[in-house]
């Protein structure tokens, strides 16, 4: 057992708890009973009004700091992938997009031959808003013949748009569009704040939605009401360009005029590749079974784009392979529980970094799926994995990404993890199917599970 403070103020008030809970009697409602019994549970000895006063003033996550873990870190990394240029998202759900364009970046920056250089996240968020729309509007289409309180109706106008997303739509988005660089189109103080125009074109995503719907009960076709989405549509692209502005369809970058899509077939990706068919997308999801392929429904940016999917591997798999894409110099897009045990101050993500039981005086036992089961845990950040430290054996011993909070934030912009942690609150990674076992490609050949848009894998990466 660890030695505390914490645990010696409060090894007495917890025996004295722990004796009267004992003691309560099984009851269905909170009864006047029940509740002067629940109230014997916190007795009001001194160390627990220090313990309250110091919570109360201070704060649960600072209280909780975990000094025997405080030390001095290692920052050395065997195998990393070099990378220059911190990304900020600032208040915006569009880490996905980041992470995204960040792998793509460091592939044109080699072909560049700079360490100076951003891809434009406004240009590709504009056609994510666009086409998020479009799929919310079409989907409120094909659904029409459904009551308006059944699951997919109601899921459809809850999740209308968001900023957040997922690797999918990365590459489907920069395949259709292109990407530019970030001075032809630079962030907008809308694209830095998301929220409050978000919520605007949803309100309003969600008006036309009813109107598609009572416009199909009185009659209209449905080449009538996909008419009237492309009329609806032409509001919500003004809207957008009122927020982000106008997206270039050609433009002269270093005395050279391309086209996106030229920019970015001829700097982000090699002669023949897809962004889709050559990646892969492996889980760590032991809610489910594994060497399992999934599929998520309508967890896609582009109606005619791709669902997410999915193998779940055992995470030893994952790292292996992860470590073969290092080996090599390619860094992968990353997501995670990014909120758990992470110190921001100094960028280490660590489960031994705050002791949350000492303080509160309980324990916290549930493991990864059930913590994925009670929806305590899922993937909510996305990064880029770029670095690994291995052992004499060849396994990890910490794993270093780069984030999209600016260079003010971690560790210089970066977040080191410790395999321990990397193993509970990593979920996914995006890796070329070249590093990928036979065995893992044999799987992609099985007929997905499908999964309904309200799993709680669907969960938007922010």
């Amino acid at each position: 057992m660890k030695k505390s403070v914490l645990c010696a103020l409060l090894l007495g008030g917890l025996s004295t708890i722990n004796y009267q809970l004992s003691t309560i009697k099984a009851q269905a409602n909170i009864t006047p009973e029940v509740l002067k019994q629940l109230e014997g549970s916190y007795t009001g000895t001194p160390a627990e009004k220090a313990m309250r006063n110091a919570i109360s003033n201070v704060g649960i996550a600072k209280m909780a700091i975990n000094q025997e873990n405080a030390g001095a870190k290692d920052k050395n990394f065997s195998i990393e992938v070099k990378n220059t240029g911190i990304t900020d998202q600032k208040s915006s759900g569009r880490c996905w997009l980041f992470t995204g364009l960040n792998v793509l970046r460091g592939r044109a920056m080699k072909k560049l031959d700079t360490k100076n250089f951003v891809l434009s996240q406004c240009y590709l968020f504009f056609y994510d808003q666009l086409e998020k729309s479009n799929l919310f509007l079409q989907g409120i289409i094909d659904t029409r013949k459904q009551p308006i309180d059944s699951e997919m109706v109601r899921w459809l106008f809850q999740h209308p748009l968001s900023d957040g997303g997922t690797y999918t739509g990365v590459a489907d988005l920069a395949t259709k569009y292109g990407v530019i660089p970030a001075d032809i189109m630079p962030e907008t103080y809308v694209s830095n704040s998301t929220s409050e125009f978000c919520g605007h074109l949803k309100r309003k995503l969600r008006e036309f939605g009813i109107t598609l719907r009572e416009k199909s009960e009185a009659g209209m076709s449905e080449k009538q009401l996909e008419a009237l989405k492309v009329e609806q549509l032409g509001t919500v692209y003004r809207m957008l360009v009122m927020a982000y502005g106008v997206p270039p369809t050609q433009f002269t970058w270093k005395d050279k005029t391309y086209t996106p899509q030229e920019f970015f077939k001829t700097y982000c990706i090699s002669e023949g590749e897809d962004l889709n068919k050559d990646y892969v997308m492996l889980m760590n999801d032991p809610s489910r079974p594994y060497n399992k392929v999934y599929e998520i429904d309508y967890d896609r940016h582009v109606y005619d784009g791709h669902n997410w999917l999915y193998v779940n591997l055992p995470i030893e798999e994952l790292e292996s392979i992860a470590i073969a894409s290092l080996k090599d110099s390619c860094q992968m897009y990353f997501s995670c529980d990014v909120g758990k045990f992470l110190d921001r101050n100094v960028g280490i993500a660590d489960i031994n970094n705050f002791d949350y039981g000492s303080l509160l005086g309980t324990t916290f036992g549930m493991n990864k799926k059930q913590r994925i089961q009670t929806f305590d845990s899922g993937s909510t950040h996305a990064m880029t994995l770029m670095a690994v430290d291995l052992d004499n054996a060849g396994k990890a011993k910490k794993w270093k990404v780069e984030n999209s909070w600016g260079a003010d934030s971690g560790l210089n912009g970066y977040i080191i993890m410790t395999d321990e942690w990397f193993r509970e609150y990593m979920f996914r990674v995006v890796v070329n199917r070249k590093y990928c076992p036979a065995a893992v490609l044999e799987l992609l050949k099985q007929k997905p599970t499908r999964l309904p848009a309200w799993d709680p894998m669907f969960i938007p990466e922010e």
